[in-house]
């Protein structure tokens, strides 16, 4: 009795300890990237006009102006390209539903074969299939995962990649603009809310990256104050131009 309790515990233990992180990103990705996009493209947009030495309105209305245009464009760009994405997965569907009723001896072999191709012995591997293919759409599914690598019954939504694209690139590019609609009237302040939020952003990153954080969260902070800087010594340089 023992034995078998031991043997229990180790399974239960095994069970509850296995599994994986979402290697996939899920939500997490999209949207720290998103808002990481946001705070370096504004951030270097704002310290590059401040350094020609405009005035704190121009600077405030350029975050703005930044802010909107980007989030926009996200957007936009996003939808386009998921949509884009799902109506050239739905045509690559609709040829294999096509050849599925039109040729099914052939299908159920092309399945057979994979399974054979992957280890599977010939004889069960066209057993399996046969019975996999009873269902069009079961048959299909499989087509697809198989053949094209995606799963018909998830397709990602473009309304909703607009708007977390929206969203995220919004609440990034708003952190060096928030200092100054809370009243401050020189650019240090946006540039430190900026790249505490980039070494924030970049830890989050090591949840989905096997980094340890502080790698992160440093590296993302040295990049997006590099670029920073780069793009305020280019507007001083043209500013003492014009």
């Amino acid at each position: 009795m023992s034995i078998i309790d031991t043997e229990a515990t180790l399974h239960e233990a095994h069970r509850d300890n296995h599994t994986h992180r979402d290697v996939n990103g899920g939500w997490l990705r999209p949207a720290v990237f998103g808002a990481m996009d946001g705070l370096v493209s504004n951030l270097a947009l704002m310290t590059g006009v401040a350094g020609g030495a405009v005035s704190q309105q121009t600077i405030v209305i350029t975050g703005l102006a930044g802010l909107a245009a980007g989030a926009f464009s996200m957007a936009a760009g996003e939808y386009t390209s998921v949509a884009s994405q799902r109506e050239l997965v739905q045509a690559e569907l609709e040829v294999e539903r096509g050849e599925l009723r039109k040729h099914p001896a052939d299908e159920l072999e092309e399945l057979a074969a994979l399974y054979e191709s992957r280890g599977v012995e010939p004889k069960l591997a066209r057993e399996v299939a046969r019975q996999l293919s009873h269902d069009p759409e079961q048959a299909l599914e499989i087509h697809a995962r198989e053949e094209l690598g995606v799963d018909p019954d998830d397709l990602p939504s473009p309304v909703v990649a607009a708007v977390s694209s929206f969203g995220s690139f919004a609440l990034g590019a708003l952190l060096p603009v928030l200092p100054y609609l809370l009243g401050a009237t020189a650019l240090w302040p946006a540039v430190a809310v900026a790249l505490g939020g980039l070494f924030a952003c970049g830890a989050l990153v090591a949840r989905v990256t096997a980094r340890s954080w502080w790698y992160s969260g440093l590296r993302q902070l040295v990049l997006g104050g590099t670029a920073a800087a780069l793009t305020y010594g280019l507007g001083a340089l043209f500013g003492a131009a014009l």
